[in-house]
């Protein structure tokens, strides 16, 4: 371990995992090491059965009627991951390779979609009143849906109809709205869109947590809905993917990226100190070494005295034996609950996958729901999600706090990940790691620029 690095890296999150990735590639000499002896941190997924309940202190053990522990892959954060454009490789349900959202575009132009099988989830779906509905994207799904009435149908489609047709480079598209002055509060006034509409579309389809969206230029909303319904036209069931065998999959597909160029991997191994000289890192110091580096990734685990609270997210995974009602007997969906349908400032969030993700025994599914705390009884404002659970097996309750740096890293080139927030995709995942990225860099994360490189080290020619 006595050696420099260009880089070292602690943890084994998803976040870390990427980076890591992405700097062998790019032709760093680096070192990742988690005090752990698993990979994943986090954002793992848990197996056995069993290992769940000790790391949650249930007394009991699993009941027989979960299974054989070993046939469960459960994650500690829930998400999916958003997939819009073309699909290179399709088998059924099952797509190994696909042109997406920011996370799986990374997970192609690093090839890391060579040793992870994707399934697209089965629907996405919109609390309202007490019951939940089928998300509607499309103009038939509109005029179909039991969200609207009949009038209120009419104007939805009709905005559909012009978010469809929107192209930000052609004015003949606009119909009078300047993507970069008009607010979508006042897209919504053109079309006299209602309130359950706007939620729904600003929560279900554009994907925000809040409402903070509504006062801003309208121009990345209407991306976001085109890439919701452009994803759903592909895939048919719901613009999301889920990983064959759970999320813990995808640190361990970047880890082996890392190792294939060359960095090296030391689970199970304790960090005694971040060595600091005039204010810069200069390496880590573990069982009595020290490897030295240029630069340092880390989660805010290793580094508490460098990150603040930022809040907190509560998490329940919930095993059941049974599909979600009213969800047409799917083994996989989304459910989000938008925060004015139960007087909060943020969603609620529900992600739900099954035996049939390999993460489950036969017959069982796991719920797992989440949102931001924002009150001192972070279970009572989830109640809402559970109810549309029960009955429910067995629960198991977390309360994270969420970090995020203290410092950009410039002076120290430590640079710290965020916390993973309680959204059920990865988008905020990937800004947080484009951001670390062009931070240690000085350049912003290019995905073609990424593929040029790795057809370069395969040794590929350009088509």
């Amino acid at each position: 371990m006595d050696e420099e690095y260009d880089v070292i890296v602690l943890g084994t999150g998803l976040t870390e995992c990427i980076l890591s990735g992405i700097m062998s590639v790019n032709g760093k000499k680096v070192l990742h090491m988690d005090r752990n002896p698993y990979y994943g941190g986090e954002s793992s997924s848990i197996t056995p059965l069993e290992e769940l309940y000790k790391r949650f202190s249930l007394p009991d053990s699993p009941p027989e009627s979960m299974g054989r522990g070993r046939d469960w892959n459960v994650d500690l954060i829930p998400k999916f991951l958003m997939a819009n454009g073309q699909s290179l490789v399709t088998q059924g349900d099952v797509c190994p390779c696909v042109v997406a959202g920011q996370l799986v575009k990374m997970l192609l132009y690093t090839e890391v979609t060579r040793y992870l099988d994707f399934k697209v989830v089965e629907g996405s779906f919109v609390y309202k009143g007490g019951k939940i509905y089928k998300v509607p994207s499309t103009e038939t799904e509109a005029l179909a849906s039991n969200l609207m009435g009949m009038f209120e149908k009419r104007r939805f489609r009709k905005f559909l109809v012009f978010v469809a047709n929107f192209d930000e480079n052609d004015p003949k598209t606009f119909e009078g709205v300047d993507p970069k002055t008009t607010t979508m509060r006042d897209v919504y006034k053109k079309f006299d869109l209602g309130q359950d509409v706007i939620d729904f579309t600003g929560h279900a389809l554009a994907l925000y947590r809040t409402d903070d969206y509504l006062d801003v230029p309208c121009l990345d909303t209407i991306n976001r809905i085109k890439l919701y319904s452009e994803s759903l036209a592909r895939y048919g069931k719901s613009p999301y993917l889920y990983p064959l065998y759970g999320l813990g999959e995808l640190p361990q597909g970047f880890a082996r990226l890392s190792a294939i160029y060359g960095g090296t991997y030391m689970l199970n191994k304790p960090v005694d100190e971040i060595v600091m000289e005039g204010g810069h890192v200069i390496g880590v110091k573990s069982e009595g070494e020290v490897a030295r580096c240029k630069q340092l990734i880390c989660d805010p685990s290793y580094i508490p005295d460098r990150v603040r609270k930022a809040g907190q997210v509560i998490r329940v995974i919930c095993i059941l034996n049974h599909p979600i009602k009213n969800t047409n007997d799917a083994n996989s969906c989304q459910i989000i609950i938008p925060q004015n349908q139960v007087n909060r400032n943020s969603d609620i969030y529900v992600c739900m996958i099954s035996y049939a993700h390999n993460v489950a025994a036969q017959g069982k599914y796991i719920a797992i729901v989440s949102t931001t705390v924002e009150t001192s009884e972070p279970e009572a404002e989830i109640e809402p999600a559970l109810e549309l659970l029960e009955p429910i097996d067995q629960k198991f309750v977390a309360i994270s706090d969420l970090y995020e740096p203290t410092d950009d890293g410039s002076e120290s080139q430590v640079f710290a990940s965020r916390s993973y927030d309680a959204t059920t995709h990865f988008e905020t995942t990937c800004n947080d790691i484009k951001d670390i990225y062009k931070r240690m860099t000085g350049s912003d994360f290019d995905f073609e620029n990424m593929k040029r490189k790795q057809n370069d080290v395969f040794g590929e020619d350009e088509q």
